[in-house]
């Protein structure tokens, strides 16, 4: 059919790269979070430890990665998962990209991913890791949670994707974001592309609600394909620190102390170097 005369012709802004073969391109995500909590004495610490390590078993992560498989377009090919003894799991994915996206939208979109509705995995050209590691400190009564998670894709599926549904699966005081490109992939014209897909910063993948419940910090090295973020949760609740006890076991004076301790530890492990 001709085009009727006047009739202006509109060009994709973002045309998509026609690549020659497989696109090369690997896009690691490392994401990293942290739960602090406050628990009083030695039984209420261990009780902490045996909380978090039935919330978040072996069984629990591998359902929470099964999701994230979803999220980003990949089907999971193996999964090896394993409870530890005292405390920690950890399971691992082998992941195989779909032929396209299940849902039809733009993966390389420079947005937030979608939200739940509601161990380690291998891909064939792709994995995603994670590992729990529970702790407490000794003396002051201060009990952190940590998560590592590494989602690792091979072409054109993007694990950013998954990072707004992994924040919002784990109760995050810190968290830490890591994402980069490596590699490269060539046009059908033989043309090198080292990045094939927008990205200004890791907070513009993060739903509204999420950029304003905390602080974040970028550092970005754009020529590197490298980029960083830091969060850290803006409200402060005692009661929400409080383990095995609420705030009215307490007097004033100990509710300031601990609350200076809590403090304290976000703010140390969010700048990553030690303030007393």
């Amino acid at each position: 059919m001709k085009r009727p005369w006047g009739t202006a012709v509109v060009k994709d802004p973002n045309p998509k790269i026609k690549v020659h073969g497989f696109n090369n391109l690997t896009k690691s995500l490392s994401f990293n979070i942290f739960d602090i909590a406050y628990a009083k004495t030695e039984q209420h610490r261990k009780e902490y430890i045996e909380y978090i390590d039935e919330l978040y078993n072996a069984e629990r992560l591998t359902e929470i990665l099964t999701n994230v498989t979803k999220i980003i377009g990949a089907n999971i090919l193996n999964v090896a998962r394993q409870d530890y003894d005292p405390q920690g799991a950890s399971v691992t994915m082998l992941i195989a990209e779909h032929e396209s996206p299940p849902d039809g939208s733009d993966w390389d979109e420079e947005a937030p991913g979608p939200l739940p509705d509601t161990v380690v995995a291998h891909l064939d050209k792709s994995h995603v890791t994670v590992h729990t590691y529970p702790e407490s400190h000794p003396d002051n009564g201060i009990s952190t949670f940590r998560v590592d998670v590494d989602v690792s894709t091979c072409g054109v599926i993007s694990p950013l994707r998954a990072l707004n549904y992994l924040i919002h699966s784990f109760d995050s005081d810190i968290v830490t974001v890591d994402y980069r490109v490596r590699g490269m992939t060539r046009d059908l014209d033989g043309t090198k592309h080292y990045i094939d897909h927008d990205i200004n910063s890791i907070q513009n993948f993060l739903t509204e609600d999420t950029q304003n419940a905390y602080q974040m910090i970028d550092v970005n090295v754009y020529q590197e394909n490298i980029f960083h973020t830091k969060m850290l949760l803006k409200d402060f609740d005692i009661d929400n620190y409080l383990f095995g006890a609420g705030s009215d076991e307490f007097d004033q004076e100990e509710l300031d102390q601990i609350e200076e301790r809590l403090k304290t530890e976000m703010l140390e492990i969010f700048y990553s170097r030690n303030l007393g």
